[in-house]
């Protein structure tokens, strides 16, 4: 790895953290955490209804499964203790009294303990000295003055947590873990700062936390995931990161397939969803070879806004005008994009019509596609893939879009037919036509949308749903019961990371392994 990678060796522990109004609930929970894959718990005693410090301690610390970690959060710094100080504080020393693994003071009461010798960080328990950075996330510089203020408590761990806005802020805290001298805690919360829990490993933080089954916390992963799906004891400095870039990425299925495909055909990597606000920010960042970021999916918005970012395009994608896939080319470190949408989504809707025996014998194109009417919703990315995948099938292409001078640009690209999007509910098309939606018109959560009218569907020899959240999409329902052929947006999913695998490793990727996990997890 590269000028960032002074990782602190030891392996990194998965912590649940544990919010139970009673302190039956935290031995109930505290024995799921660990059976679910937790190595310790972090105990929230501000949740605690009508708290007794020393009996309920007592409780929990001489029954406890597993390392526990005791947090007794007040107001003032995002927690629910509201009480008298003194007790607060009183509570934390009994705990570590009665033998509590890990103790969290807060800096600006850390800082007035040491002062006074209060705290002994050489006692059984370890000392986290935590902090949380309220409002913008400070420049680098700031919060390594921030860091060196907690080291000087003497902590044994130091804990820092963010809110970022944006993702590059991230950044920040990769850096602050490649460089502390001192085991530390440091990530952001919310959806964007879920890449600081999964790559804490990787940079040497000494905890990363995950949530149980049934009470998911917004930007932590789950302890099911973290060690199924990202197997997070297996990575280390030398993993190399790709990521989905979209916005929202809380739908995709991507790291519950390449991951386990990574550890497959032995490859050390590790698949992660990246909320981007703001591609130029991105890649201006994580473009540094420091962070070994080594490719990337393109989802939702990005895919055609992308292509501006990437130093070299594959003449497909430079066809379609979209970008599905990016990687660095080890040889020169440059971004070159791909699209796997385009055969994947096409070959797809062909395999599906042969084999219901639909042929075109009669044209010059070896595809069931030739000659038959297409209609499609949606002229964004993947709207484009299938524009023109169907073009070179010689389809003639109906083009649907809310930005009509979008879809009079694509239909003139592929010497097909514009319509406005309100167009598309009454459409009666061809007997025999494709129906494809390209568009999030029935994602979860909101399934029950539809972008044509129910009763054209009979007409439809095929329809095809890029959406694959859920598997079965009301439009596919509704279209197999009007008799249509129907392709769901989960092939074209496998059929695109296919692509994508080989693309980020070199290597053939393992396709009936693939189509069985997407059978087990879609």
């Amino acid at each position: 790895m590269g000028s960032i990678g002074m990782a602190i060796s030891k392996t990194t522990l998965v912590c649940a953290p544990l919010m139970a109004e009673t302190v039956e609930q935290i031995m109930t929970d505290m024995y799921k955490a660990k059976a679910q894959g937790a190595d310790l718990v972090e105990i929230r005693l501000d949740y605690i209804k009508n708290f007794q410090p020393r009996q309920d301690l007592e409780t929990i610390l001489k029954k406890k499964p597993l390392p526990v970690l005791i947090v007794y959060r007040p107001k003032w710094e995002g927690g629910q203790y509201e009480g008298d100080e003194h007790t607060r504080l009183e509570a934390l020393h009994t705990a570590k009294e009665l033998g509590a693994d890990y103790i969290d003071f807060e800096l600006k009461v850390a800082s007035n303990l040491m002062e006074e010798q209060k705290i002994n960080c050489h006692s059984g328990s370890k000392v986290i000295v935590s902090c949380y950075v309220n409002g913008v996330t400070p420049l680098e510089e700031d919060l390594n003055h921030l860091v060196m203020s907690m080291q000087s408590t003497g902590a044994d761990i130091i804990k820092l947590v963010i809110n970022a806005t944006n993702i590059t802020e991230i950044s920040r805290i990769f850096n602050l873990l490649s460089y502390c001298q001192v085991p530390l805690i440091a990530y952001s919360i919310g959806e964007r700062g879920l890449i600081s829990q999964i790559l804490c490993p990787k940079f040497g933080g000494f905890l990363v936390y995950g949530s149980m089954e049934g009470n998911s916390v917004p930007g932590l992963p789950t302890l099911e995931n973290l060690r199924q799906a990202y197997k997070v004891e297996n990575i280390d400095e030398d993993t190399k990161v790709f990521g989905l870039i979209s916005k929202p990425v809380s739908h995709s299925k991507g790291p519950l397939l390449h991951n386990p495909t990574f550890r497959r055909v032995k490859y050390n990597a590790i698949y992660v969803p990246m909320f981007v606000d703001d591609l130029k920010d991105f890649f201006s960042v994580y473009s540094s070879p420091e962070f070994e970021f080594a490719g990337f999916s393109v989802g939702f918005p990005y895919k055609e806004a992308v292509v501006e970012f990437c130093d070299e395009v594959h003449p497909l994608a430079k066809a379609i005008g979209a970008v599905n896939t990016i990687i660095r080319r080890p040889s020169d470190g440059k971004w070159v994009g791909y699209n796997t949408d385009c055969e994947a989504s096409i070959t797809a809707i062909e395999d599906a019509l042969k084999h219901q025996g639909c042929t075109n014998a009669e044209t010059s194109f070896d595809s069931p596609l030739a000659g038959k009417q297409f209609v499609l919703a949606g002229a964004g990315g993947a709207g484009r893939a299938l524009a023109v995948g169907a073009k070179r099938r010689g389809a003639r292409v109906v083009i649907f879009d809310i930005d009509f001078e979008r879809a009079k640009t694509l239909a003139h690209e592929v010497s097909g037919e514009a319509r406005p999007f309100e167009e598309v509910f009454n459409f009666h098309p061809e007997k025999g036509a494709i129906l494809a939606n390209a568009t999030p018109l029935g994602m979860h959560p909101n399934t029950d949308r539809i972008p044509v009218a129910e009763v054209t569907l009979q007409d439809y020899q095929l329809v095809f749903d890029s959406v694959y959240t859920p598997r079965k999409t009301r439009l596919l329902k509704d279209a197999e019961a009007a008799g249509a052929i129907i392709v769901s947006g989960v092939e074209m999913f496998l059929r695109q990371a296919i692509g994508q695998l080989s693309l980020f490793t070199g290597k053939e990727a393992p396709e009936e392994f693939m189509r069985d996990i997407i059978l087990a997890k879609f």
